[in-house]
């Protein structure tokens, strides 16, 4: 599929956490034959570990975080096969740096009512992020903005509804 995702574009699913970016991004990934980056995987163990305790990640704990994406989308862009990533990307700020590499970055954000994320991350087993912490990813949120590349998404549907509409919209002519 590669008239979909130009040998540059990057996608970042983003959204809070209980809202599918893992799961619509891996699947997206799949769908456009391009590699797929669970975001988590990039921060630090001290990152990890307040989280788990139940502290919310600051600016300054999400720094190197922030950079290795950044790294990534760069690196991935120039590879020419361009790729998708998991990211929470909630401060506009963050997807400016992700933008800024001069990459094709692209957001497809996943929209999702609290109490609805809230009921998917108490039902999931074994992740380091607790559900006290989601009050904290809401107050933080800066949904993606108009003049930003990019789509928001209601991912309240199955996740086969959820990245159908994502992939209809990455596909779109002049996307």
């Amino acid at each position: 599929m590669a008239e979909v995702v130009d040998g540059s574009r990057v996608v970042i699913v983003m959204g809070v956490s209980g809202s599918g970016k893992s799961t619509v991004g891996t699947r997206l990934a799949n769908q456009l034959g391009v590699p797929f980056l669970e975001g988590d995987d990039l921060h630090p163990a001290s990152n990890r570990a307040k989280m788990a305790s139940g502290q919310p990640l600051d600016d300054t704990d999400r720094r190197p975080w922030l950079a290795a994406l950044t790294e990534w989308v760069r690196t991935t862009a120039s590879s020419g096969h361009g790729g998708v990533a998991s990211c929470s990307a909630l401060k506009r700020a963050y997807r400016d740096q992700f933008r800024r590499t001069g990459a094709d970055v692209w957001f497809v954000y996943l929209a999702l009512e609290r109490e609805v994320a809230a009921e998917r991350m108490a039902r999931r087993k074994g992740h380091f992020m607790p559900a006290k912490l989601l009050d904290s990813q809401y107050d933080t949120l800066d949904p993606l903005h108009p003049d930003e590349p990019g789509v928001t998404i209601d991912a309240s549907g199955s996740p086969a509804q959820v990245v159908g509409a994502a992939l209809r919209a990455v596909s779109e002519p002049g996307r």
